[in-house]
């Protein structure tokens, strides 16, 4: 087993089954940038979790999502977050067929937007537990 504060990924610092991700994505997104939106949830574990979703359309180069991938895990285990479950999910495509696949201007701007969503994180706020709606949702009326 890993010790906490371990710079690894483990799997249990992975989000893996399809009904965690559902679960998080159910929420509102925390932070946005230009080209990424982070998603969080509290969880009840001694550490926070990552998913990362790239979709084929906004990265169509295997390499460019592959990268993706790569950046944000190493940014995450850098990151000291709180218990929570976060997904980085890409929005907006980063490049084209065309385009360069990567390059070190494309990685310091993803490595700059993933930076400023973790770093949103690391401020100790208050984390919503599972089912509470997210602030500026009307309550529910009781009826009569």
């Amino acid at each position: 087993m890993t010790s906490e504060g371990s710079h690894d990924f483990a799997r249990v610092r992975r989000i893996v089954k399809t009904d965690e991700f559902s679960s998080v994505f159910r929420l509102r997104p925390a932070q946005k940038t230009a080209h990424f939106v982070l998603y969080t949830r509290s969880n009840d574990l001694p550490h926070a979790r990552l998913g990362v979703v790239v979709a084929k359309r906004f990265a169509p180069r295997a390499v460019t999502r592959n990268t993706i991938k790569r950046v944000t895990r190493e940014l995450f285990r850098m990151a000291p977050l709180p218990a929570v479950d976060c997904i980085v999910r890409l929005a907006r495509p980063v490049n084209t067929k065309q385009g360069p696949a990567t390059n070190a201007a494309l990685k310091a701007i993803l490595r700059a937007e993933i930076a400023r969503l973790f770093s949103s994180q690391r401020a100790p706020r208050e984390a919503m537990p599972a089912g509470t709606p997210p602030a500026g949702t009307p309550e529910p009326k009781a009826s009569p």
